[in-house]
């Protein structure tokens, strides 16, 4: 019997075929062993492939099956990561792979995959119609996926990085104005949905988290609520329980005044309703629902609440996450420092804010410009030239 090889130990044999086989021994990973085969026509040449696996192991950068198919890869990612992610993150990256990628790259093998294969799949998706966000989302799903090819030693490199994404165009936000966001209180006042609307536009909470929120979540005595959960939409179009979108949008949120009062009068009238049900309400914790204590669904609160709304404040038509948009806009407008509106937000980091709303701070910035140029612009007076035409102190 012969020995048990060690980890990086090769071996080098003829065929029956006549070729030369190398076998190179990478250890062990989830109870198999891990080989790696290389051939060549004569012993000489496959002892130089086995010395260039040798090296490539030593390195990390070996390819360890090169019969692994595009599809098969990231099958087998999509189940290893998806105890990982956020349920609508994971739809996100199964739908670009079983839309986008497979139908054009799945019989590519994974070790042949090079960067000229993900240009050529973003130039036919743009092609197709879909659009460059899109595109540029797919990009960033198999970046993600061939990182972790990268670290299982699939593929010596991650192509994706080698590839640049198509450009996409800033979205145009279409914040309300000042003015705008009191004529959408004002037709909301008395709503049985005002203190959601009123929240929305003084806090710039997401929709997943005003629809989320519990009572046990806000201390009206404290002026404060805490978002600790979100509903994210499911597969079948309805809202399910998550966690919020990031670290950063667990945070507490301070209330203004028209807040504390507006959700005051709204458990008062929810109080009531519940009354009224008796055993058909079906959550007594949840916030904001339907008149039987049930979630509001994203189609229904749109159609029948938020766009009916819009119309009776003879306001344009905007999408609802346009409230938060708005809120930020409004601070910073109204000199709130950045930093503090990416707090409020949730962002988690403040250049998101910045770049977010860089018309703001463009509007910010020229505010300050102005201020230094009226502060060094009112100390030039104090200087007189004397009779020689040198500046001197005036007296």
């Amino acid at each position: 019997m012969s020995a048990r090889r060690d980890r990086g130990e090769g071996a080098v044999f003829q065929r029956p075929d006549g070729r030369w086989e190398a076998r190179l021994e990478l250890g062990w990973a989830d109870g198999k062993r891990q080989r790696k085969f290389v051939y060549g026509r004569t012993k000489k040449e496959a002892l130089a492939k086995l010395r260039e696996a040798q090296r490539q192991a030593a390195e990390g950068t070996l390819v360890v099956s090169e019969r692994t198919t595009v599809e098969q890869f990231l099958t087998s990612w999509l189940e290893s990561v998806q105890p990982t992610l956020r349920p609508a993150t994971w739809r996100r990256y199964e739908q670009y792979v079983r839309l986008h990628t497979v139908p054009t790259l799945g019989r590519v093998r994974l070790a042949k995959l090079g960067p000229q294969h993900l240009q050529r799949l973003y130039a036919d998706r743009l092609k197709a119609g879909v659009s460059a966000q899109s595109v540029v989302h797919l990009h960033r799903t198999l970046h993600r996926a061939l990182s972790h090819a990268l670290k299982w030693g699939f593929v010596g490199r991650n192509v994706a990085a080698l590839v640049d994404p198509p450009r996409v165009e800033r979205p145009e936000y279409e914040p309300l104005t000042a003015e705008e966001a009191r004529q959408l209180l004002d037709a909301a006042r008395g709503n049985r949905l005002e203190a959601l609307y009123v929240l929305a536009l003084t806090t710039g909470l997401r929709r997943g988290e005003l629809l989320g929120l519990r009572w046990q979540d806000v201390d009206l005595d404290a002026r404060v609520l805490s978002v600790r959960r979100s509903l994210q939409i499911g597969e079948d179009g309805r809202w399910r329980s998550g966690d919020p979108k990031t670290k950063r949008s667990r945070r507490p949120v301070l209330l203004v005044d028209m807040a504390v009062d507006a959700l005051m009068r709204h458990r008062e009238r929810q109080d009531r309703e519940r009354d009224t049900a008796g055993e058909l309400w079906r959550d007594p914790e949840l916030v904001f629902v339907n008149t039987v204590g049930g979630l509001i669904q994203a189609d229904d609160f749109l159609k029948r609440h938020f766009y009916p709304l819009l119309k009776r404040a003879e306001l344009r038509r905007v999408r609802f996450h346009d409230l938060r948009h708005s809120t930020a806009t409004l601070l910073l407008a109204c000199g709130v420092h950045p930093k503090i509106v990416s707090e409020i937000l949730g962002h988690s980091r403040i250049s998101i804010t910045l770049d977010l709303y860089t018309h703001v701070s463009e509007d910010m910035q020229r505010e300050a410009v102005d201020r230094l140029q009226d502060l060094l612009g009112s100390q030039r007076g104090s200087h007189t030239p004397d009779q020689d035409g040198n500046e001197g102190d005036a007296a």
